[in-house]
């Protein structure tokens, strides 16, 4: 990056004004940023979900440049090698030996575009680095810089000639995020910006506002976030209701308890307290757990949503005073 973020004693002030950043070149998509600033403090990865044309690839570019982060993308099709994304062993002529030559997966924020284009070989691999944040070649294991978050898009309305991701590897992303088509005004307001002579190609305006040490500072106070023990209750009766839901064939697993709870504490940290609010865990339930819950056919003809389920579990678990 050419500018240096300015240094800050307040990382909660400076991730906060992202939002005011990334709005410079994408309208009406705060509760997107919020969710992958969340993401960025649990070191969590993030779906993206959204028809083409909401703004989903620039929306990530731009909080990379106001965070000051190394920005990558990849679009997934069904010829595409575990290799090309992470990286592989090249001869080398001069030397006479192999040398490893990175993908773009070592990078700080990498936007996996139509990750369910790409047969299964390739998501795992991708997958893999997600998991354990580095690369193996060789049986030589290359560590991925810190942070490393993944975004990966999905187009919720064309499935022919997709690979859907299995549960067990969505139990992986940390949120899933819907990216919605903007309100009228927030069209009118793009169309102007365009008329205006905006190009979303050109980045100059957004000036970064936080960088890897606000993001470090952020994740030590998320920790110490305290939990009230009804609080942490009140987790798990949500995610084992949603095993015991008449509609769901697949409930909440106990990683999905867990990462609710993560969420739930950087949000409050984010709101400007040090514990966590039944409320937290309310605002968070729907993208942290939506992508790990699987409807039963008979439901989803019943025209069912994980949302919609969730939304009645939320109102039937009683929350802690």
């Amino acid at each position: 990056m050419s500018d240096t973020p300015p240094a800050t004693s307040d990382p909660r002030a400076a991730l906060t004004a992202l939002r005011g950043e990334v709005a410079k070149t994408v309208v009406g998509q705060d509760p997107v940023v919020t969710g992958l600033v969340i993401a960025l403090l649990c070191r969590g990865h993030v779906l993206l979900e959204g028809v083409p044309g909401t703004a989903k690839t620039l929306l990530v570019k731009t909080l990379s440049h106001a965070l000051d982060l190394g920005f990558k993308r990849v679009q997934f099709t069904p010829d595409l090698m575990p290799g090309d994304v992470t990286g592989s062993l090249v001869y080398d002529n001069r030397t006479a030996e192999f040398e490893f030559r990175e993908g773009p997966v070592f990078t700080n924020l990498l936007l996996a575009d139509e990750i369910n284009r790409t047969p299964p070989k390739t998501q795992a691999s991708l997958l893999e680095a997600m998991e354990e944040r580095q690369v193996s070649v060789e049986g030589s294991a290359r560590p991925l810089p810190d942070p490393f978050v993944v975004c990966a898009t999905q187009n919720p309305i064309e499935y022919e000639g997709t690979y859907p991701l299995p549960e067990a590897q969505l139990d992986r992303f940390l949120l899933k995020l819907t990216v919605p088509v903007p309100t009228r005004d927030e069209e009118i307001a793009m169309l102007q910006r365009h008329a205006a002579g905006f190009d979303p190609r050109d980045l100059s305006a957004v000036r970064p506002v936080a960088g890897p040490s606000d993001l470090a500072a952020g994740q030590a106070a998320v920790r110490t976030v305290h939990l009230d023990p009804k609080v942490a209750a009140y987790v798990v009766d949500l995610c084992r209701a949603t095993r015991q839901a008449p509609s769901l064939q697949l409930g909440v697993s106990p990683r999905g308890a867990t990462a609710l709870l993560a969420t739930s504490r950087a949000w409050a940290w984010l709101m400007g307290r040090d514990y966590v609010t039944p409320d937290d865990v309310k605002a968070l339930a729907r993208p942290t757990l939506r992508h790990r819950v699987q409807l039963r056919p008979e439901a989803e003809l019943e025209g069912a949503t994980a949302d919609g389920v969730l939304e009645g579990i939320l109102a039937h678990v009683p929350a802690p005073r």
